[in-house]
């Protein structure tokens, strides 16, 4: 990412669609089309896995690292592929505008799905296409057999099965592989759907000229197929129940630091066949987009390490990661590491060397440099941005640029920010005066978040941390992806060359 340039952050899910929920349908091609009329070379989006709504639909705690989640697939592109008729796909608008409505999308989707699967079932076997890809994703035997099993146990955790299975005892799955085996083609077959409209979005970007961002998370959920069908990669007691879980400790923010209860990984384990299961991963996501981010990348230095009978993360420790050595086998293994480091937050020196020796770029978030008395003191102010980095005005995580500048910023924070501006600054022009802050930096890539440049505000934040309901939810109103709207976006992106 040496090239100046900007791009869009919007997830798949945030797009219009009259299926309840945003998906790979005709909205992603016209939404990226509308980034190239507007000279963006990226655009980023969040992780693409299985969601559920026992875990409020993150898109960061899906239960496979591989596997994609059903409710993106487009049924308009299943009737173009000739898996379904339109007759098959025919529901009046589902959800509300601007809302994403999960369980009317899983409601609609199983029922095409399920359709599109007893319709062409019979020729699955005899279809190269399909068999070619069974053949190159050797993910999908236990994720299929994962989601399978699941479902069987009426959607019980993996720990609650009964031994043979939780255990994985080889005659126990087998038995399960041939007594379930169309339930598990219908697994393969959703999968097979949804990678191959994925490689038709892509490919499609990438003749318009548009690069994808993708999102990794560090940590996988302990209720995944990863952890279940890899438990020696990961600090598990003798019952495979974790032994100590991942988060952060108290800081500024939280008296008791935050437990996020994923399962640490067993780094010696994973060591020892030269990191093939994060290579696997890495090379998963390197052929689903051309760039990928990196969550919580402190965490390959250092991570805080929490026994897993703690309420929360005040007692835990800080444990060193091979961060180095990890890297350098993925060095081995691709000629490029097209990544981004999600350095956010008190970064220590071991961190930045970690970075700087792959030569990856950070990320910077134009809302953290306003505070304090003297920004020239504070790291994330615009006067200390570097050209290898990433800029965002603000990240899924953080509130929009008007609510933050109404709520968040403080007196001190909106005094510094229209000092800096040069202008007196107010809800309604904050979300365009950061967008030209950081266009016109010195940041090699600028990401906008799409709410930034439509200048909304609290109603339309994805996600507020440590809140459990009425998070990813936000989507596009179909008007909103009126070219009309992102007139001043390609003015600035040409005005100070990032046009590409």
């Amino acid at each position: 990412m040496f090239t100046r340039a900007s791009g869009l952050l919007l997830h798949i899910t945030s797009l219009p669609s009259r299926y309840g929920i945003g998906d790979m349908g005709p909205a992603a091609h016209a939404f990226a089309r509308l980034l190239r009329e507007t000279g963006q070379l990226y655009w980023q989006f969040l992780p693409l896995g299985p969601t559920s709504p026992a875990i409020g639909n993150s898109p960061y705690s899906g239960c496979s690292a591989f596997a994609g989640n059903p409710l993106l697939i487009s049924p308009e592109k299943m009737v173009e592929d000739g898996l379904i008729s339109w007759a098959d796909v025919d529901f009046p608008a589902l959800g509300t505008p601007g809302r994403a409505d999960y369980a009317a999308a899983e409601l609609c989707r199983s029922r095409i799905l399920r359709a599109a699967f007893e319709r062409n079932r019979h020729r699955l076997e005899s279809d190269h296409d399909f068999t070619s890809f069974r053949a190159r994703n050797s993910w999908l035997q236990e994720y299929t057999r994962f989601v399978t099993i699941k479902s069987y146990h009426g959607g019980a955790m993996w720990s609650q099965w009964p031994d043979s299975l939780r255990f994985r005892d080889e005659q126990a799955l087998a038995r399960w592989d041939e007594s379930h085996a169309q339930e598990i083609l219908y697994e393969t077959f959703i999968q097979y759907v949804f990678f191959r409209q994925w490689q038709a979005l892509h490919d499609y970007c990438k003749n318009l000229g548009v690069r994808l961002v993708g999102d990794v998370p560090i940590y996988v959920t302990y209720d995944s197929a990863d952890v279940w069908a890899n438990p020696q990669f990961f600090k598990l007691d003798e019952q495979l129940a974790p032994v100590s879980v991942a988060g952060v400790p108290p800081d500024y923010f939280s008296k008791t630091g935050q437990r996020w209860g994923n399962p640490v990984y067993d780094w010696e384990a994973l060591a020892k066949d030269g990191f093939a299961w994060w290579v696997q991963r890495m090379a998963h996501n390197f052929a689903m987009a051309d760039v990928v981010r990196v969550d919580h990348f402190r965490g390959f230095a250092g991570y805080w390490e929490i026994p897993a009978d703690e309420e929360t993360a005040i007692n835990g420790q800080w444990v060193d990661a091979p961060g180095m050595a990890l890297f350098s086998a993925l060095s081995r293994h691709f000629t490029a590491l097209p990544l981004i480091a999600e350095d956010l937050g008190v970064i220590t020196a071991d961190v930045r060397e970690l970075k700087n020796a792959f030569h990856l770029p950070g990320m910077k978030v134009l809302q953290f440099g306003f505070g304090g008395d003297r920004l020239i003191e504070n790291p994330d102010s615009p006067m200390n941005h570097e050209r290898h980095c990433v800029l965002y005005t603000g990240t899924h995580d953080n509130p929009t640029m008007r609510e933050w500048f109404a709520r968040d910023a403080g007196e001190q924070g909106r005094s510094n920010f229209s000092t800096f501006a040069g202008c007196a600054v107010d809800e309604s022009t904050v979300a365009e005066v950061a967008m030209r802050m950081v266009m016109s930096s010195v940041a090699n890539t600028v990401i906008l978040p799409v709410q930034d440049v439509l200048g909304l505000g609290e109603e339309a934040r994805m996600n507020t941390p440590s809140v459990p309901a009425g998070n990813w939810e936000w989507r596009l109103r179909p008007e909103e992806m009126e070219p009309a709207f992102y007139r001043q976006l390609a003015r600035m992106t040409t005005f100070y060359g990032r046009h590409t």
